[in-house]
């Protein structure tokens, strides 16, 4: 048990300490944080690997009072060490995919391109090879009875601990907070694309029973095509609508309602930053305009919490600073939002 009679909650965040400059060890918290620091398929700008350091050293500027979660980080946040090896993995497929994309940018058919067929092959076995990894480091600290959130990385990072909870869950929901569908199977050719995540989910995880997307507003035919098809599995509230339905006088309130009425008693949300308004993080790796503020967010939140909904797991990805942590207030915004949804995951 951590004593925290010396702590001053008060006083400045200690690096020397954890997130938040909160003094807890992984045995102690009641909830640990996976860093995933991998952005192999990102298909725009690069830097979302990057992102659970930067969030990291962003957290110590964060006061712990929360007035709807009071003292809710008593219970204890710990997130572990990134994993050079898997940040390493990252850097080299990267690579792989980089040129991949040049390629078909270009024109080029990658089938017809013996090196890149390689390269793609070597990219998919670095996919799978994350989801494994994920889904190994969440399982076991979910049969450790831990709470537990991951900080990608890409939209892709979150595959493996969305299927870890189903091992554990035989129905729950997600509530992805995105700017894009991630609807596409395999995008670019890359099966574990950043934009392929809820396609993997809602073909590979059955226990998924439903997918609740919030802020859509940049998609493709197919995915609309599949969101169509599957009316009982998938309900998509579109940017768009979202807002139409503000200009003619709904309140957020009312909208929160019925996007709180679509999701099953148990919940996971996927995070992704670009769900925002851009101009809380324009460093992201496919901004687009439109979006939230974070208090509406945060309010979406509190009003899936209010309803007696149970929070199995989030993720938190996108979060990238750019070449230079001083070009943007990502960082800033991405500890924030993660101290919220983890005093939502310990909230009684």
């Amino acid at each position: 048990m951590t004593d925290l009679s010396q702590f001053d909650p008060n006083s400045v965040g200690l690096k020397s300490n954890n997130i938040f400059g909160l003094p807890f060890k992984q045995e102690d918290a009641a909830l640990v944080l996976l860093p995933v620091p991998w952005e192999v398929t990102i298909s725009y700008r690069d830097g979302t690997s990057r992102g659970p350091e930067n969030i990291y050293d962003a957290s110590m500027q964060i006061d712990l009072y929360d007035p709807d979660v009071v003292d809710g980080w008593k219970k204890g946040f710990y997130m572990m060490p990134v994993d050079k090896n898997i940040k390493k993995k990252s850097d080299f497929l990267r690579q792989c995919a980089e040129l991949i994309i040049s390629h078909l940018v270009d024109g080029g058919v990658v089938a017809e391109n013996e090196q890149l067929s390689g390269k793609l092959a070597e990219v998919n076995r670095g996919g799978e090879l994350l989801y494994n990894w994920v889904k190994e480091m969440t399982g076991n600290l979910l049969k450790d009875g831990k709470k537990v959130g991951l900080i990608g990385g890409d939209h892709s990072t979150p595959l493996g601990f969305i299927k870890a909870l189903s091992e554990m869950h035989s129905d729950f929901g997600v509530l992805q907070i995105d700017a894009h569908a991630d609807l596409r199977e395999a995008y670019e050719g890359f099966t574990y694309s950043h934009a392929s995540i809820m396609y993997n989910v809602l073909k590979d995880i059955p226990q998924v029973s439903k997918l609740v997307q919030v802020g859509i507003r940049d998609y493709c035919d197919e995915e609309l095509m599949l969101i169509r098809q599957n009316p009982d599995r998938i309900s998509t509230f579109f940017d768009k609508d979202i807002k139409e339905q503000q200009f003619e006088g709904s309140t957020w309130k009312q909208i929160c309602d019925q996007i709180v009425n679509e999701l099953p008693q148990k919940v996971y949300i996927s995070f992704d930053i670009d769900g925002l308004d851009p101009k809380l993080c324009p460093n992201t790796g496919t901004p687009v305009p439109g979006g939230f503020e974070v208090e509406q967010v945060l309010y979406l939140f509190k009003q899936v919490h209010k309803s007696g909904r149970e929070l199995i797991g989030f993720d938190l990805n996108e979060v990238s600073c750019g070449e230079h942590s001083q070009d943007g207030i990502d960082s800033i915004v991405g500890a924030r939002v993660l101290y919220k949804l983890c005093n939502y995951m310990v909230a009684e």
